[in-house]
C-alpha cells in the first residue's frame, strides 16, 4: 500500500458500488451500496465524524486495514462484520475477490450529547450484534420505503452513539501500553495454526503469555479488532480451505481435521465465510463422468 495521505475529509473506494441509497438528518447519515464480484478494490476514508460500516450479505476473500492510529487487520470480510472509523482518523483499505451488501452510519457530534464520544481506536471486523442488528434496519427501511424518516433516524442514531459510548467508551479502552506486542501475537498465531485440530481454550492461550484470561481476551481485542475466538474460527476455515484445495474429504472428516466437533456448525460457518458451501468446492474439483 501507498503511504497514508492526510486529508481533512476524503471517502474514495474504487471501482465505485452499484445501487447507492443515502440519507441525512440532522446529526447524521446513512448510506447503503452493493458490489459485484470484484477482483480488487482499494480505497481510503478520513472524515471529521465517527463512522460505523456492516457488511450486510456477502464479503471479501481478503480484507487489507491500515489504519493512522496503528490498527491493522488482514484477512476475510463476513457477513455481521462491524468496523469503526474513530473521527479525523485515516484507513487505507484493499479488498480482494469482494462480492458484498454493506452500509454505514454516519454520527454527527449532536449525536452523543449526553453520551461523550467513543474512546476507542479503529476496529475491524468486530462482533456487535447490536450494532450490525441496528444498522440493518436502516437498510431495510430504505429499502422498503424509500427513505428515512429523520426523527425515527434520530433516535436510532443516538442509540448508536450510547452503545458505542457505553462499550467503546473510556471506562472500556484498553491503554496501549497494555495491548499485546508484535512477539505475543506471533506465539498466538503459531500456537493455534500448530493446534487447529485440537480443542482450543483462551486460558491456554493466556497461559501462553503468562496472563489471565480475561486480561488476555480484552488486550486481543484492543490489539486486533476480533475475539480469539474469532480469529481461531478463520484460522480454521482457512485450513478447510486449503485442505479442499488439495483433496476431496468428507465433510464429517474435514470438520474433525479443522477442528469442528459439529459438521454442521463447520458447514455453517464455512458458508458464511466463503459464500458457498464446503461440499461446493468438493464437487467443482470433482472428475467427470464417462463421455
Amino acid at each position: 500500500m501507498d503511504a497514508i495521505a492526510a486529508a481533512p475529509a476524503l471517502r474514495r473506494v474504487e471501482p465505485l458500488c452499484r445501487d447507492w441509497r443515502s440519507a441525512s438528518w440532522r446529526d447524521g447519515s446513512f448510506d447503503t451500496a452493493r458490489r459485484d464480484l470484484t477482483a480488487a478494490v482499494e480505497g481510503i476514508i478520513r472524515l471529521p465524524h465517527p463512522l460505523v460500516l456492516v457488511t450486510l450479505r456477502g464479503g471479501a476473500e481478503r480484507l487489507e486495514v491500515r489504519s493512522e492510529c496503528g490498527h491493522r487487520y488482514a484477512g476475510p470480510d463476513r457477513p455481521g462484520a462491524v468496523s469503526f472509523i474513530p473521527a479525523h482518523a485515516t484507513r487505507q483499505l484493499r479488498f480482494t475477490s469482494v462480492r458484498a451488501e454493506w452500509a454505514s452510519l454516519a454520527l454527527h457530534p449532536a449525536a452523543f450529547e449526553g453520551f461523550g464520544q467513543p474512546a476507542c481506536g479503529a476496529f475491524t471486523n468486530a462482533e456487535d450484534p447490536f450494532l450490525a442488528a441496528l444498522i440493518g434496519g436502516f437498510a431495510r427501511r430504505l429499502t422498503a420505503d424509500g427513505l428515512l424518516d429523520p426523527l425515527w433516524c434520530e433516535a436510532m442514531g443516538r442509540a448508536a452513539a450510547a452503545h458505542l459510548a457505553a462499550r467503546h467508551g473510556p471506562a472500556r479502552a484498553l491503554p496501549r501500553a497494555h495491548r499485546l506486542a508484535p512477539w505475543q501475537l506471533r506465539r498466538i498465531a503459531e500456537h493455534v495454526e500448530a493446534r487447529l485440530a485440537e480443542p482450543l481454550r483462551i486460558a491456554e492461550l493466556a497461559a501462553l503469555l503468562g496472563l489471565s484470561a480475561g486480561y488476555f481476551h480484552r488486550a486481543f481485542r484492543a490489539t486486533t479488532g476480533q475475539t480469539p475466538l474469532a480469529f481461531i474460527t478463520e484460522a480454521r476455515l482457512r485450513r478447510a480451505q486449503a485442505i479442499l484445495a488439495a483433496e476431496r474429504p468428507g465433510i464429517v472428516a474435514l470438520a474433525a481435521r479443522v477442528g469442528f466437533a459439529s459438521p454442521g456448525h463447520f458447514a455453517r460457518l464455512y458458508r458464511a465465510h466463503t459464500g458457498l458451501p464446503p461440499g461446493a468446492a468438493r464437487r467443482r474439483d470433482a472428475p467427470s463422468g464417462p463421455g
